[in-house]
């Protein structure tokens, strides 16, 4: 008996049918959420949905589509984080690959109308369909990112790509999490067609289907062959014996979801699509029960939307928007501060000393957006528009009507003082002032200021344009006004904003500092340079501390280390040189070697290959012959940083324990497996993290005894947390 599924369909919650000569098109529109997410329900409804679409003898096909201007992006991490067990990962992602897999088997066509970005889940409903077309747009994004949160694509996407563009490309886009424009996705055959809008893409999703009456799937038709071949073919055995290793030297084992993903595709690739959707479910659960898996969607998705919802923002004021900004310095970072303001349509002035340097600073915009034009992601007529936007000086006077300023000139106490005295003597009683310095106290700074209520710190990182953090400080007089409107303006340039209070350092280069110099201590103790490098990448930073500290500046720490110690002996505090601090000296003041910038710092930068360890540093600092752990060396980097991280949050430096975790992976890139700085001492329990940290103070130093407020929380079996 037929059923008709344009009813059952209808009275689904989010889900709505419409019939056109036996083509049905539904369209999936969640009122409840800006965009589409396979969460609580969804697969329950769309089971509801395939059935009653093969069993409707009236329908002859089916449209898959959304209702927003993107089409689904992905699972529910919200329901992903409360996965407690291994039944649980099973059946939430075999739930719904069974509906998937019936859809198409049952010989009528599917055309997955994609309207916009499809992620994860989302673009393996699409793979699942017949035909894929997508609205031709460079904001719309398609791929399987799942790595990037330390899961796999669990509803599909392992066994059904490989089956489409062979397993090498596969392989390369789930590894890394890539996203592809539809352009792009076209070229690699992971969708069929474009469209130019939502009009042409369902006239073009029913001519398919018109065209194809009896669709069927490449892999399920007779004598299917994966594209370049299965897992036993010469050319792809090549690429898995070296994939490991190659997986190994980026990640460094700091990621299990990589081996599961290759794992997967190798098995599932062997057999039929049947038995290779089930061997997919049982490394997706492998990677969903890891603490990998956990830290990540804890610190990368349920932190990083508490702050992006508010959560440091002071209630009671109402959203504002900087319609004007004027940025005081045009170097590198001033430069990167005009082009995001101006990116997001705000009007910017940028000042320095002489027109040329203002110049430069705007160009430093013009030079992005030709990349991005090259890239086709930009045009000229959009790249003329943001630089109007940005309008170069050296009077201070044509800051009058700007309605926030930053100020982004040299570390120079008095300097600094200079230039709020000249802003403050034009701008309205009303404007913000704040600074970008990422190390002086910003009460030191205010004292400058005529109104310190309205002076904040707003620390970007570099390069401007791609960083996502900034740090707002909030000095002693800073109000909540005044943060208030600080945050709403990172929130306007697409930044992610933590909310710190002022001390020496803040919150990101007081840990960051740490990691560096742990690095040089390491050296000045004998250890071998080119272990401390392996070391830092073993641990899961971005760069080893050698090189890092390189990039930074070896002049710039020196002048950081000697300016706090001038600051603290003005206050008649003691100063504890670090063991690092000896040897920056001699590298900058007794050997020129100042790091990058230079083209000579821990390593030699000839201009004619790549950079080496400069092969002096063994003499200098001999190499002992007994040389400590691996594990000690890279617990060393981690342990100095989280240690660091709790007494800041201690010290009501970090307010809150989101802020420590995503500011530890957007500002200085703390290893994002372990979930940040806090969450690592939660990963590795409290009271191991104090006993191992006992132990590293008894052979290393006094800097790695626990912090106070960690003794107290392993006495009470607590953990951080901000609930």
């Amino acid at each position: 008996m037929s059923t008709n599924s344009v009813n059952i369909i209808n009275a689904l919650n989010n889900f709505s049918a419409e019939a056109d000569n036996g083509i049905i098109t539904v369209t999936i529109d969640q009122s409840d959420r800006k965009m589409n997410v396979i969460g609580d329900g969804f697969n329950e409804a769309f089971a509801t949905l395939t059935d009653a679409f093969i069993n409707d003898t009236d329908a002859k096909g089916l449209i898959l589509t959304s209702g927003k201007s993107t089409f689904v992006v992905g699972a529910d991490i919200d329901q992903l984080a409360k996965i407690e067990n291994a039944e649980q990962a099973f059946e939430l992602v075999e739930e719904l690959k069974t509906s998937l897999r019936k859809l198409e088997t049952a010989g009528k066509p599917v055309v997955a109308a994609i309207t916009g970005t499809a992620l994860g889940g989302g673009l393996e409903l699409a793979l699942a369909c017949h035909y894929r077309i997508a609205i031709d747009s460079p904001k719309n994004k398609l791929g399987l990112p799942e790595v990037k949160l330390g899961l796999l694509p669990g509803g599909g996407g392992t066994q059904r790509l490989p089956r489409l563009v062979g397993i090498q490309k596969a392989l390369e886009l789930m590894t890394q999490g890539k996203e592809l424009r539809p352009q792009q996705a076209v070229e690699l055959g992971v969708i069929h067609d474009t469209a130019k809008d939502n009009e042409a893409l369902i006239s073009k999703a029913k001519a398919w289907i018109n065209s194809n009456p009896k669709a069927c799937q490449p892999w399920d038709e007779r004598g299917f062959k994966i594209p370049g071949g299965d897992s036993k073919h010469p050319k792809v055995v090549q690429v898995f014996s070296i994939a490991p290793a190659m997986a190994n030297q980026k990640s460094h084992g700091n990621y299990p979801a990589i081996t599961h993903i290759l794992s997967s595709v190798f098995e599932g690739c062997l057999t039929d699509i049947d038995n290779g959707l089930k061997i997919e479910s049982r490394y997706f659960v492998a990677c969903a029960l890891s603490d990998v898996s956990k830290n990540m969607i804890n610190t990368l998705w349920t932190q990083l939307n508490s702050i992006k919802k508010g959560q440091s923002r002071p209630a009671g004021f109402e959203r504002s928007k900087v319609r004007k900004v004027g940025i005081l310095g045009a170097g590198m970072m001033g430069a990167g501060i005009a082009y995001v303001s101006a990116k997001a349509g705000i009007n910017v002035v940028l000042l320095d000393t002489s027109i040329e340097a203002a110049e430069k600073g705007k160009d430093y915009s013009s030079k992005l957006l030709d990349k991005a034009i090259a890239r086709g992601r930009s045009t000229e007529q959009k790249k003329q528009a943001l630089l109007d936007k940005i309008n170069t000086t050296t009077a201070y006077d044509d800051l009058e009507d700007c309605d926030l300023i930053i100020e982004a000139v040299f570390e120079d106490i008095d300097i600094k003082a200079a230039c709020t005295r000249n802003t403050e003597a034009v701008i309205a009683e009303t404007a913000i002032y704040a600074s970008n310095t990422s190390t002086l106290p910003i009460t030191e700074l205010a004292k400058a200021s005529k109104r310190p209520n309205q002076f904040i710190g707003l620390h970007f990182f570099s390069p401007v344009d791609k960083m996502p953090l900034v740090e707002i400080i909030v000095g002693e007089e800073t109000d909540d006004a005044t943060l208030a409107k600080g945050f709403d303006y990172v929130g306007q340039i697409a930044k992610t904003p933590i909310v710190v209070n002022d001390s020496r350092g803040f919150y990101t280069s007081r840990v960051f500092g740490t990691y560096v110099s742990e690095g040089i201590a390491m050296l000045s103790e004998g250890v071998h340079p080119r272990s401390i490098e392996v070391a830092g990448m073993k641990s899961g930073m971005p760069m080893p501390p050698l090189a890092l500290q390189d990039e930074v500046s070896l002049s710039l720490s020196l002048h950081v280390m000697q300016q706090t110690k001038r600051a603290l002996q003005a206050e008649g505090k003691p100063f504890n040189a670090h063991p690092a601090m000896p040897v920056v000296e001699k590298m900058v003041k007794e050997l020129g070697r100042e790091g990058k910038k230079v083209g000579k710092g821990f390593y030699d930068y000839p201009k004619d290959g790549e950079k080496r360890l400069w092969p002096e540093l063994t003499k200098l600092y001999p190499t002992q012959d007994k040389q400590p752990s691996q594990q000690d060396l890279v617990d060393r980097l981690l342990y100095i940083q989280a240690n660091e991280s709790a007494k800041c949050f201690e010290e009501n430096v970090v307010r809150t324990v989101a802020d420590a975790n995503v500011g530890s992976i957007f500002g200085w890139g703390f290893a994002p497996n372990q979930g940040g700085t806090l969450q690592f001492i939660n990963s590795v329990g409290v009271k191991n993290f104090v006993e191992r940290s006992r132990t590293l103070d008894a052979a290393y130093g006094e800097r790695f005894e626990p912090a106070n407020i960690l003794v107290q929380m392993a006495e009470r079996g607590q953990e951080f947390s901000d609930e």
